[in-house]
């Protein structure tokens, strides 16, 4: 009797690691890095660099294990993927390919010969878990973070009051389920200052704006706010964006019936603005699938 466990530490995990090893290590990062990463020795990572460690040549060709490593490495090596999200990554493609009748299944009833006539699948992780939804959120936002970093100007559309960089998950219902940076975005002598990194539950401003937006049918998952003018505004439209105005009395009591109001009447909404009030700065959101692409649409501003 053997368990399906033993084929994937004995089998898989072997060649996985060498891999994604190798991948780290051709993206310039030191074996201890690269050991820190992947939770094992110093030594381990210098036997899959050394070609020490037996591998499995099918499972090493299969596309959806290279894929997997090319993308995780990437992340790892960025900081883009959090070492959680690596091993979600990983137990997934595990499950996938302990699936009924792919490669880690069959290799499991050749060592099970009485499984071969067994139709269950043994498949027991889902690919589209809470953590694995989650992570990949986090994943996005961080992109979008750097890409703020390295956005030169982004300091000049950061409103007074700050900026948030914000995703939520795709059946979002409250701020717990929107992920933003800690604090705000600010612009501390003309650079862009990001105090921490992601987090889910941390933005009530601009995630209640983009939770609002949603509830009254709009379709996007990110919303970055930058500082309002006539010319940013002109500017988006003329970009072919649906820019949207809502009444800042909202912004300031707290009741985001105004945003669900303006996007309801709409037709299509990529940007939302209100132009100030009492006590209220007149602030743009730009609404987009992702976090990456609300940057990118903030850049067309500069």
């Amino acid at each position: 009797m053997k368990f399906i466990e033993e084929v994937v530490v004995e089998e898989f995990l072997p060649t996985f690691r060498s891999l994604l090893a190798a991948d780290l290590r051709e993206r310039g990062l030191t074996q201890h890095e690269v050991a820190e990463l992947l939770g094992v020795s110093q030594s381990a990572v210098s036997k899959y660099a050394h070609g020490d460690v037996a591998t499995d040549a099918d499972i090493e060709s299969d596309d959806r294990v290279r894929e997997t490593v090319e993308r995780v490495g990437e992340g790892l090596a960025s900081g883009d993927v959090s070492q959680v999200q690596a091993l979600v990554e990983a137990e997934v493609l595990i499950r996938r390919l302990s699936a009924s009748g792919d490669l880690l299944a069959e290799r499991h009833e050749d060592a099970n010969p009485a499984l071969s006539e067994y139709d269950g699948d043994f498949t027991v992780h889902d690919t589209d878990s809470e953590v694995r939804v989650r992570e990949r959120v986090l994943s996005s936002v961080r992109r979008g973070v750097r890409m703020l970093e390295h956005t030169s100007g982004f300091a000049t559309l950061i409103p007074a009051v700050g900026a948030n960089l914000v995703e939520c998950t795709p059946d979002a219902e409250a701020v717990e389920d929107v992920a933003g940076v800690p604090g705000r975005i600010l612009d501390v002598m003309g650079r862009t200052e990001i105090p921490a990194e992601p987090e889910f539950g941390v933005s009530a401003y601009v995630a209640t704006v983009l939770l609002a937006a949603r509830d009254a049918g709009a379709d996007a998952q990110a919303a970055l706010n930058v500082t309002y003018s006539e010319d940013t505004v002109e500017a988006l439209a003329d970009a072919g964006y649906d820019v949207v105005e809502f009444d800042p009395e909202g912004e300031s009591s707290g009741d985001d019936s105004y945003v669900r109001d303006a996007v309801a009447d709409a037709e299509a909404v990529d940007v939302l603005y209100q132009t100030g009030g009492y006590g209220v700065e007149p602030i743009v959101y730009l609404l987009a699938e992702d976090a990456p692409e609300a940057v990118r649409m903030a850049r067309e501003l500069l």
